[in-house]
């Protein structure tokens, strides 16, 4: 219930369209009410041919009588001798002193009512008729003005405040450290962005809408058949306690089995994101067929969920309609018996204060059938709501995680970097994997340091440690003696320029893809960058409309090697102090690589760079060569050096580095 409460709390921040949304809903179940009413003054013309004057100068008149009918009995029932003493004798007398107050009430209200019928309504059955009819049309009218005027209320508040829980959750995916996105995976939070948001919005839809207007309908029903007779109304809800126990219980069923086919449209999300992403390798290896088995597996449990949910709410809809029934039966019985043997107690317990007409009765009996229609919706808005709370629990659970990595309380100042970055006793897992075991390397201001390694050796986790992708558990990073968990994450972050094995491309012109690394940058800037990556010849030459042209999804029409340059153009525009290079020429042709190289050479003056490559070529912009391996430094020196000394790095170079020169 903490999840439907904070939902709550998230659409009451537009009060004042939740507020009139209310009223309005309330003014849809007084029409709702009122219009069944109608049924009184129809059955009294058209079933009697009498105007609503005759009925009401009738009633008058029959009040009277029984009032001095009754007060003549009162007076002979005190004048017997032992009415004092006979509990026979005194209850009779409570019984008719009971309705002589109920006959003097009853003709108190006709009697003020009498001057506002003949006011205002015709004297003639037909035209009264009319009349009556218009009222209905009118009620009706009003009725669905204020239903539409609800629904866009509704429909305002549900889309603000699921817009407002996507913009969060937008917020807190970009504060996540990217231990999450590895473990969970893009499809899952895929899910909790489309299918969870939308189980919410359909939520609020119902949860501010429905859930609020068929109550009141219902409960203007309810206040209408009280009016007539509270205690046969009580008499009539003896199920109802019933159906609520049940209700309840099936309302838990149905958010844990919502729960699972939550959990379980996220795997199917994540199945199809597998599947796009490594279509190359599904179809080099001729794995459709067993892609289409796991995703039909996927596809099959969710329907198994599915259908569980279904046949909860399918259980729900008969209850509710033998409960409304039910109660329209246990009314109809008992109300028939008052009104056919003009009796005032049913079972010896007193229904009515005055027996009961068979207009009231109709009237009973119609209030109750439009209590049935709302309660049959509400079913259906039952299932909706224990969806949405099912799906916010997911939202908020990732709205409430605690971020991993976050600006100290009190930043300290970090100067651009001048002096040395150093890895001291650096330990980091990966949950039960040690990936980084005691690292200590220090990095002089202006060096340029390849790391080298083999596969799973920790290179790109320590390169990661830097831009506080992640926290080492133990021991520190340190920028010119800071270390940089006490630094603004915008300031590390501002002094690194970072260039990955598959750069990242938005779909988006060239000009603002390389201006990402500096917002404010100017045109002119962006061509300079772009002519120092040497990009700027292609794009001016090569593409259709220059730095004005969209590189589609990912920067999908671009070659690998223009990507790389277009990614390096932003890190040179970013004009970074620490550069880090992830196996930035690795994926290239010869002409790009010798491009990027030549670009490099000039740009890395003045600034620490660290490297992960493999490949002979990239090693000679290094001046300082890290051997890594199982997590831990094993060697440090030139190439020359290592080559010498270092067995390790021999392997590498003669296994990997010359194959890949």
């Amino acid at each position: 219930m903490k999840s439907f409460a904070r939902m709550l709390r998230a659409a009451l921040r537009y009060r004042y369209s939740v507020v009139v949304g209310t009223l309005c809903a309330m003014m849809v179940g007084f029409f709702w009410g009122a219009n069944i009413a109608t049924v009184k003054p129809f059955v009294e013309v058209a079933f009697q041919g009498q105007s609503l004057q005759q009925w009401v100068d009738r009633e008058i008149e029959q009040a009277r009588q029984a009032l001095r009918r009754f007060t003549f009995q009162t007076r002979r029932l005190q004048e017997h001798p032992q009415w004092d003493s006979s509990p026979r004798l005194r209850s009779q007398l409570a019984q008719l002193q009971h309705r002589i107050h109920a006959e003097r009430q009853a003709l108190q209200w006709y009697q003020r009512l009498r001057p506002w019928i003949y006011a205002y309504l015709p004297q003639e059955p037909f035209p009264t008729l009319v009349v009556i009819c218009m009222a209905l049309l009118t009620g009706t009218l009003l009725k669905g003005v204020f239903l539409a005027l609800q629904e866009v209320l509704v429909t305002r508040v549900s889309l603000l405040a699921t817009l407002d829980l996507r913009q969060a959750l937008f917020a807190k995916m970009l504060q996540l450290d990217m231990r999450t996105f590895s473990r969970e995976g893009c499809g899952e939070l895929m899910s909790r962005f489309t299918y969870d948001l939308e189980m919410i919005t359909r939520g609020y839809q119902a949860l501010l809408g429905k859930a609020i207007r068929e109550p009141l309908k219902m409960l203007a029903c309810l206040i209408g058949a009280a009016l007539i007779c509270w205690r046969l109304l009580v008499f009539s809800l003896v199920l109802a306690p019933v159906a609520g126990l049940i209700v309840s219980r099936l309302g838990h069923l149905l958010r844990r089995a919502n729960h699972r086919a939550l959990q379980q449209m996220s795997a199917i999300y994540t199945r199809v994101e597998e599947t796009i992403q490594g279509i190359k390798v599904v179809r080099a290896f001729t794995q459709e067929e067993h892609e289409q088995c796991r995703f039909e597996q996927a596809n099959r449990q969710y329907y198994r969920r599915a259908m569980k949910i279904a046949r909860y709410e399918a259980l729900m809809r008969p209850l509710m309609e033998l409960v409304s029934v039910g109660t329209i039966v246990v009314a109809l019985l008992g109300g028939a018996y008052l009104v056919l043997n003009s009796q005032t107690h049913l079972l010896g317990i007193r229904m009515t204060d005055r027996p009961l007409q068979w207009s009231s009765l109709l009237l009973f009996y119609g209030l109750l059938s439009g209590v049935s229609d709302p309660a049959r919706k509400m079913t259906h808005l039952f299932g909706r709501i224990q969806r949405a709370v099912a799906a916010a629990d997911r939202v908020y659970q990732l709205l409430d995680r605690p971020v991993q990595v976050h600006d100290p309380p009190r930043p300290l100042p970090l100067p651009r970097h001048r002096q040395m970055l150093e890895f001291r006793q650096v330990s980091f897992a990966y949950q039960d994997r040690q990936v980084l075991s005691q690292v200590d390397l220090q990095v002089p201001f202006g060096t340029t340091v390849a790391i080298v390694g083999p596969n799973g050796s920790g290179k790109t986790t320590l390169v990661n440690l830097v831009p506080r992708f992640y926290d080492p558990q133990q021991g520190a990073v340190l920028l010119d003696g800071v270390d940089i968990r006490r630094a603004r994450l915008r300031e590390l972050r501002a002094q690194i320029g970072l260039v990955t094995q598959e750069p990242l491309l938005f779909d988006d012109s060239v000009l603002n893809n390389i201006r990402y690394a500096k917002p404010q940058a100017s045109d002119d800037e962006v061509i300079q960058a772009a002519k120092k990556a040497h990009a700027h010849e292609f794009i001016t030459t090569v593409l259709e409309h220059g730095y004005h042209t969209r590189l589609g999804p990912r920067g999908r029409r671009l070659s690998g090697g223009q990507q790389q340059r277009i990614a390096l153009a932003r890190a040179i525009l970013r004009d970074p102090a620490i550069l880090i290079l992830d196996e930035a020429t690795s994926q290239i042709d010869p002409e790009s690589e010798r491009l990027i190289h030549q670009a490099l050479r000039e740009f890395v003056q003045g600034r620490t760079v660290l490297m992960i490559t493999h490949r002979r070529s990239t090693l000679e912009l290094a001046d300082w060569i890290v051997v890594l391996d199982q997590g831990r430094v094993v060697a440090q020196g030139t190439h020359e050096e290592l080559l010498a000394r270092c067995a390790l790095y021999q392997r590498l170079y003669s296994d990997r580095l010359r194959r890949s020169a």
